[in-house]
């Protein structure tokens, strides 16, 4: 018991640490000499990588803070702790990269470390949240909402495929820490356009309020 208790606070805190790396951060660094959260819409993610700094960049990082997600839980199952300790980590994960602690805990909001935490976990929802994502891009040409509401999938993915009520409450709660830290952004977003529908509803691909 206690071994799984310290291989459970090892999961955890390497999974903080993961987190933690602001990857975003130190590709404005490398690649512009800026800080990303200074400029755009300041968050520390690969959209705002993608527009301020470049495509490739921004690709990078998305790939980056995706991995971290699945790093984190793939090392808490190796560890061979429980379930719940794999699901401890990946809120940890999460939050290492909200609340970064080398740079005095102002991360970003961690929505592509979600998506790595969550397709880790449920592979199979990999072609359910493609197809969403694919299909709102297309009809809103806003990439943030088109994978927030590809998200939804994974409580149906979890309790129609994996038949798992831990899987179905944490793909829900997982996502309440990205969700929250957004809101200011919506509202800046709702002034800026003048109305919801210029929020939700993209001119093209480059219309970026």
């Amino acid at each position: 018991m206690d071994n799984q208790i310290a291989l459970t606070i090892i999961a955890i805190v390497c999974a903080y640490v993961v987190g933690s790396v602001p990857s975003g951060y130190i590709m404005g660094r490398l690649r512009k000499g800026v800080d990303i959260r200074q400029i755009g819409s300041h968050s520390m993610g690969a959209m705002n990588v993608f527009y301020q700094i470049g495509f490739m960049e921004g690709l990078a990082v998305l790939a980056m803070d995706i991995g971290k997600g699945a790093a984190a839980v793939a090392l808490a199952r190796w560890l061979c702790v429980p379930l719940y300790a794999q699901l401890l980590a990946g809120a940890a994960v999460v939050t290492g990269h909200a609340y970064t602690v080398f740079l005095k805990f102002r991360g970003g909001r961690g929505g592509a470390t979600c998506i790595g935490i969550l397709i880790y976990l449920m592979p199979w929802g990999i072609p359910v949240y493609a197809a969403i994502f694919g299909l709102s891009l297309l009809l809103t040409r806003y990439p943030t909402l088109s994978y927030s509401l590809a998200f939804l999938c994974f409580p149906f993915v979890a309790w129609l495929k994996y038949h798992s009520l831990e899987f179905i409450i944490f793909s829900i709660g997982i996502l309440l820490l990205p969700g929250i830290k957004y809101l200011p952004r919506m509202k800046e977003m709702r002034n800026k356009g003048g109305s919801w529908r210029h929020v939700f509803l993209r001119r093209n691909f480059k219309d970026r309020l």
